[in-house]
């Protein structure tokens, strides 16, 4: 059974920068695909960014493209959404998922197999 755990969440001003990880504490790390997602209140769960088995292809969802990251270290275990120029649209709980399935990791919220239990992003204007 694959855990995943969320970490880094907080309240930054609008401007800066912070970044989320994820750990896989159970799993075989480098078979699954990863994602981000996050969840305003009063919203649905929405696509952040992707990234594959091995951090060869990454992809993101328009509203955060060229200001968010997701890396990968397989040797770690460890997953990361890097946010820079965060604004107060950003305030959400952002979620880790696992998949091995690359194109569910993008933003087949209803299919992903695995997972965290989210980490507050808080962006004060």
């Amino acid at each position: 059974q694959v855990q995943l755990v969320e970490s880094g969440g907080g309240e930054v001003q609008a401007g800066e920068s912070l970044r989320v990880s994820c750990a896989m504490t159970r799993g075989t790390f480098s078979s699954y695909c990863m994602g981000w997602f996050r969840q305003a209140p009063g919203k649905e769960r929405e696509f952040v960014a992707a990234v594959d088995w091995n951090g060869g292809s990454t992809i993101y969802a328009d509203s955060v493209k060229g200001r968010f990251a997701i890396s990968r270290d397989n040797a770690k275990k460890m997953v990361y959404l890097q946010m820079n120029s965060l604004s107060s649209e950003d305030t959400a709980v952002y979620y880790c998922a696992a998949d091995p399935n690359y194109r569910v990791t993008q933003g087949l919220v209803g299919r992903i197999s695995y997972w965290g239990q989210g980490t507050q992003v808080t962006v004060a204007s």
